[in-house]
């Protein structure tokens, strides 16, 4: 009944907000139906007293179109936006857009994000797992989450674009894509230089110098370094606690070892342009971060008491809430000692008494070093045929390491290093059939290789301690075919359909060695016995007889061809309003558990699919005085992958497919400018889902007392989310002129899964929370030198990111990653 309510206010709402469009537009239905005259290109929006909606050209379908043009729920935001909003990185956009999530993790899971789009996506860096969201820099796809929250180094515009982009996009993206196009070189032979300095030692500088070479060859060059101190306090648990037993590594009353959540950012980008012709164009980009910081800090929430004596008889220190700091401090150590492991329970039957534990050791630092270099060939062939090539190559480095537990308690610690490679190719060819008839053919071919080598120190399990090291390797590939065709078969009405097919295999081999690289017996005692990779008969009828196999060298294989589709027909009633509606299929590609504790546990899992049904309006009314835009969709999702946290024999992180479900919400995104100097923005978004649970896949849910599904679990992104902004240019003459900007971003309480506490099943959340960012700038008469003061957490509202708990696996503990609190900044800006 509930669902039923929420569905029919969903409906009210839209057909509401459509009427009110089409009365509004009801005087311009008379004129003629064509596509408004252009306004000022929307970067220049910033140099110019802006009193009308701007247009921004996005390549959503493959060639320019203006936004309001382009029938798919898209949300675009141009420099001038990003730097009004003191929008610096990727994640603070994906804040301020409906139905968008992408959230940075925490420790666990190294520099990588949360990413969903309209509730799809993923939350787990692990490369064996595909994103469901596309993130594309001038159109190269980005395969991985880890290094994902990227500085908008002199950006051009962000396009966000919601709903499966199979036929739309280089890769198939099930959720929507996101893409970064830099600014390209135009041989003005000017630039910027920014320096910002604020709370907690932010240091920052950006800059950008644009410069001709020859009459066709440009370049662009532009720099960012980025440096503060973190905010949640790394203390040490004996100098803050004297007398608690556990032995002080600082002097009384400096028991602060460091501070994490830091910002060490540094990256350069290149870019040539050159045009020898009208016909031609080649952009060739390089790009370098390097990215070192403090890990992300951590605050322990809750814990469920364990013995841990018996995990490790050497530290004799028990797990509890003793270890909840606060606020904004944790007790993390950088290692775990040496020890004998005693058995907790009266039986020990894999005879585990008296195994000695080595020692492991690491840093409360995280390191991030990736590069990527990219061409992009457009020729006009002729009247009729465009060529567009598009090559690009990306690898990443990065190591972290981290503490689980946030104690000295030694339950868990793993150090990991994940590398990345990638290469892509993308080609195709748009042809104009006749006026009226547009077609684009294309080609794709991607192939990338990832190595996630980890030691992971595990002492929760009670029946073995698990010390181990997992080298395995990933890698990929995925081949298509694309076709696009749109029709205008009568005037402000075109029909357009895309088809894709998709070829993609994945190969994941598994490692489970000791320290000392010997196979670890109690992981793979096959692999100890028979070595490596060893597959056959138990000849020395060590394993009960029959067929056996090694885990260490076994390959799990995945392969899958798919045909996606895309249906769409819109129409122009007017050159204030145009409404859509469309049809597309999409997948999120499967795999096998990357995290098995034995070969029972090499589970593979199946391509998710999803069915996406979208209607919606674009509307420039009074004048293009206001911009109004509204989408509805319903999901149908199939084959769900969900995680799990109990596998046959042992805990694991695996993905099993779940079953059916349904996602159904919309967005609403506002632009005005009601009177000259003033302009508003405002948005939102509402998202439900609810599981089938006639569909529900008995294997997915087992066992529902571990944290399985339940049919009315709710999504994992926040219900609702809505923002509102404003900004007024109150001009001083040949002073310049002085513009305030207010900002607010409110997220509902997020569902973050469930998790079975001493045989309780409980909901696990982020409280919902209001944040508002101020941001006063000075702009002198020339408009060459700009004065920023900003803040952002104007009210210091704590709140949190991410949420990690692991109570039902067996580890204890339930933790978060808070949110950045207040901070101010002054920033200085002068271009030339």
């Amino acid at each position: 009944m509930h669902h039923i309510i929420h569905t029919r206010r969903f409906t009210r709402l839209l057909a509401s907000a459509s009427l009110s469009s089409l009365l509004l537009a009801t005087p311009a239905l008379a004129q003629t139906q064509s596509t408004p005259p252009a306004t000022p290109p929307a970067d220049q929006a910033a140099a110019s007293d802006q009193t009308t909606t701007q247009d921004i050209i996005v390549t959503a379908q493959f060639r320019q179109t203006r936004l309001q043009d382009t029938p798919i729920s898209i949300t675009a935001v141009n420099a001038a936006e990003l730097e009004a909003k003191n929008q610096t990185n990727l994640a603070q956009v994906a804040d301020t857009a409906p139905n968008v999530s992408l959230k940075p993790q925490g420790a666990s899971f190294g520099p990588s994000i949360v990413a969903s789009i309209r509730g799809v996506g993923q939350n787990d860096f692990n490369p064996a797992y595909e994103p469901g969201v596309g993130i594309y820099i001038d159109d190269v796809y980005y395969p991985q989450l880890t290094g994902a929250v990227f500085d908008l180094l002199d950006l051009d515009r962000i396009e966000i674009l919601r709903g499966p982009q199979g036929t739309l996009a280089g890769r198939n993206s099930e959720g929507g894509s996101i893409k970064m196009y830099s600014k390209k070189p135009t041989g003005e032979n000017g630039g910027f230089v920014e320096a910002t300095y604020g709370s907690r030692h932010m240091i920052g500088v950006r800059a950008a110098a644009d410069f001709k070479l020859t009459n066709n060859l440009f370049g662009r060059v532009s720099g960012v370094f980025k440096q503060q101190d973190g905010f949640v306090d790394r203390i040490d648990y004996g100098c803050a606690n004297p007398g608690s037993g556990i032995a002080s590594t600082r002097s009384p009353g400096d028991c602060r070892i460091s501070r994490l959540g830091g910002v060490g950012y540094q990256a350069v980008r290149g870019m040539l342009r050159w045009q020898p012709t009208d016909a031609l164009e080649v952009n060739l980009i390089g790009d370098y971060t390097h990215d070192e910081h403090t890990i992300a800090g951590e605050v322990l929430l809750a814990t469920s008491t364990l013995n841990t004596p018996n995990l490790n008889a050497a530290a004799g220190v028990p797990y509890d809430n003793r270890f909840i700091c606060g606020a904004y401090c944790n007790y993390i150590t950088t290692g775990q000692p040496a020890g004998t492991w005693v058995p907790p329970i009266p039986v020990d039957p894999y005879n585990a008494a008296g195994t000695k534990l080595a020692a492991t050791s690491g840093t409360d630092r995280s390191l991030y070093n990736g590069w990527g270099v990219s061409g992009q060939i457009n020729y006009q062939l002729n009247d009729a045929i465009a060529l567009t090539s598009i090559t690009g190559y990306r690898s990443f480095d990065t190591r972290f390491d981290s503490d689980d537990d946030l104690s000295p308690a030694n339950v868990g610690f793993g150090e990991n290093h994940l590398t990345n490679w990638s290469v892509s190719e993308e080609v195709r060819a748009n042809v104009k059939l006749s006026s009226t008839l547009n077609f684009t053919l294309g080609g794709y071919y991607f192939k990338q290789k990832s190595v996630y080598d980890s030691i992971q120190d595990i002492r929760y399990v009670p029946v073995y301690p698990l010390q181990f090291r997992q080298p395995d390797p990933t890698s990929a590939d995925a081949k298509a075919v694309f076709a696009h065709l749109s029709w205008e078969p009568i005037t402000g009405m075109t029909l357009s359909g895309g088809i894709r097919y998709t070829d993609e295999s994945k190969q994941q081999t598994y490692y489970r060695l000791n320290y000392d690289g010997t196979v670890n017996a109690f992981l793979d005692p096959v692999g100890a016995a028979y070595g490596i990779g060893y597959s056959g008969p138990d000849t020395k009828n060590k394993f009960g007889g029959g067929t056996v196999t090694s885990l260490s060298g076994l390959t799990a294989q995945y392969a899958a061809k798919r045909w996606d589709y895309r249906a769409a027909i819109d129409y122009r009633f007017s050159p204030a309003l145009l409404v859509y509606a469309s049809f597309s299929t999409g997948f999120k590609g499967g795999g096998s558990n990357p995290r098995p504790f034995n070969t029972k546990q090499v589970i593979p899992f199946a391509p998710e699919q999803l069915n996406a049904y979208e209607i919606g309006f674009k509307a420039d009314l009074f004048d293009r005085k206001l911009r109004f835009n509204v989408s509805g969709f319903i999901n149908k999702y199939k084959d769900i992958q969900i995680p799990v946290s109990s596998c046959p024999d042992a805990p694991c992180a695996a993905r099993l497919n779940a079953g059916a479900g349904t996602i159904k919400g919309f967005e609403a995104e506002l632009t005005a400018f009601p009177v000259p100097g003033l302009s508003i923005d405002a948005s939102l978004s509402y998202l439900t889902f609810a599981y089938d649970p006639n569909s529900l896949n008995a294997a997915a849910t087992y066992p529902t007392n571990a944290g399985g599904i339940l049919p009315n679990d709710p999504t994992t992104v926040p219900p609702w989310k809505a923002t509102f902004g404003a900004q007024y240019k109150i001009d001083l003459g040949n002073a310049g002129s002085l513009t305030p900007r207010f900002d607010v971003n409110y997220q509902a309480k997020q569902y973050t899964g469930p998790t079975v506490v001493s045989g309780t099943r409980l909901l696990n959340f982020i409280p919902s929370y209001t944040l508002a960012n101020a941001r006063l700038t000075w702009t002198n008469a020339d408009q060459n030198l700009d004065i920023s003061l900003a803040a952002n957490n104007l009210f210091d509202k704590y709140y949190l990111l991410t949420i990690f708990d692991l109570r039902g696996a067996g580890a204890g503990f339930r933790k978060g990653r808070p949110g950045t609190p207040q901070e101010f900044s002054i920033s200085i800006k002068k271009k030339f």
